[in-house]
């Protein structure tokens, strides 16, 4: 099976490329189009900001190449943003991918931001995604800005407003979480994603 790993969404590649090795699996880092849409399994890393990582994008002309995967495709972190319409951050159009936006996450007294540390996960029942994953299982997130809970939520999680921990949109996955950062619970999500079938992404 040929994992691609996609080089252009932040600097959080090698700890998920090394995350993949401690399961057996091995990635290729690539910022190219051709390796990008002929792997079994895409995954869109990032950290940063949103218009960074459109620039990177634009710079590496791969917007089309993400919009039209048809293979199973995971996006973590800021990933799972970039697949979004746009975002508050930097008033940035996103891949519009996903039909809803990204919008700041609000501090207040007691409640810091960014949202940094670990937090609970409550995940929809029986999603592949999550195949032996503890409901409720803690999770590592480092973020400031996150997605509503809307119609393609599959998980969600709260610091202060509930938001969306992980979506899904067809053959699109997203988890605003670093499964790289998440012990066990990471270990297993990025297993159950490898071992997706092609027929679970509807």
């Amino acid at each position: 099976m040929k994992i691609a790993l996609v080089k252009c969404g932040g600097a959080n590649f090698g700890s998920v490329q090394y995350a993949l090795e401690r399961i057996g699996v091995e990635a290729v880092v690539t910022d190219k189009a051709e390796i990008i849409q002929n792997a079994d399994k895409v995954i869109l890393p990032g950290v940063g900001s949103a218009q960074a990582a459109m620039q990177r994008i634009a710079q590496h002309n791969l917007s089309d190449t993400l919009k039209n995967l048809q293979q199973p495709t995971l996006a973590i972190c800021l990933g799972m943003q970039v697949l979004c319409e746009s975002s508050v951050e930097g008033d940035t159009q996103c891949l519009g991918i996903i039909p809803t936006q990204v919008q700041a996450m609000q501090a207040s007294e007691g409640l810091r931001v960014p949202h940094m540390g670990w937090n609970q996960v409550s995940h929809q029942e029986n999603h592949p995604l999550f195949k032996d994953i503890a409901q409720d299982d803690y999770a590592y997130f480092v973020h400031g800005f996150s997605v509503p809970v809307n119609g393609h939520t599959i998980a969600l999680s709260t610091h202060g407003e509930t938001f969306s921990a992980a979506m899904q949109y067809r053959n699109y996955f997203a988890v605003q979480y670093h499964p790289e950062r998440s012990g066990q619970h990471g270990s297993k999500l990025l297993e159950n994603f490898i071992n997706m079938d092609y027929d679970l992404c509807v």
